[in-house]
């Protein structure tokens, strides 16, 4: 029997790297694994309208980092990195609301992500924010699947929505696909994020993937 898998995890080790990296002891493993989830689920929530592609982190002796990917890094810094101070205060203040295991000096990295259009989480936030606009739910689809396989480095894209679509009385799924999607290739940079819009009669699923070529350098960076 087959068993989805989610695209992913099932490159770690092969063609992707963990998005928490960090050593710990058998005694601190479960305090530093839920500060990660608990901080990943703060900062989703607050830098949400701010496109963020991703959040990694990574713990040392003596430094904690938050590494944000995001379109819109103005946003987040502000005028005179005023944004930053704000969030960095923000996040000291959750971590001693909820008791966390932070003994390091926190950083935060914001890179900026050159092509919006090619990462999947940017593409389903902006799907979401144009169906809660009351867009048609097929233009929408449409258009972005459209403007993402646009991009030179995107090979094929998969949109697939799922719930009470375009006022209907029953839920349903609905897929737009143009390209290839080769999720059984280990080597194949399968880029896939999923993402809710919060409708009045309910929420809808947003699923996306983009694939953007078969990787077989051992340094991770040269694709074909």
């Amino acid at each position: 029997m087959t068993h989805t898998v989610h695209p992913y995890a099932h490159r770690l080790g092969i063609i992707r790297d963990w998005k928490s990296r960090w050593f710990s002891v058998k005694a601190k493993y479960k305090e530093n694994l839920q500060g990660d989830v608990l901080i990943y689920e703060y900062l989703r929530k607050r830098l949400k309208g701010c496109f963020v592609s991703s959040i990694e982190i990574e713990r040392s002796v003596k430094i904690f980092r938050i590494i944000i990917e995001t379109s819109r890094p103005g946003f987040i810094i502000g005028r005179n990195g005023e944004g930053m101070t704000k969030l960095r205060d923000d996040i000291m203040k959750f971590v001693r609301r909820r008791k966390l295991n932070l003994n390091e000096e926190l950083k935060i990295d914001i890179k900026e992500v050159k092509s919006p259009e090619a990462s999947a989480m940017i593409v389903a936030q902006m799907v979401a924010e144009s169906l809660e606009k009351r867009m048609p739910f097929r233009r929408v689809m449409k258009t972005m699947v459209e403007k993402a396989y646009a991009n030179r480095d995107v090979k094929g894209v998969k949109i697939t929505l799922s719930g009470i679509l375009g006022g209907s009385n029953m839920a349903r799924v609905e897929s737009k696909k143009v390209g290839r999607i080769p999720l059984q290739t280990l080597r194949a940079d399968i880029d896939y994020a999923f993402y809710e819009a919060k409708l009045p009669l309910g929420k809808i699923g947003i699923k996306v993937w983009i694939y953007k070529g078969d990787i077989f350098s051992k340094d991770k960076n040269v694709k074909v």
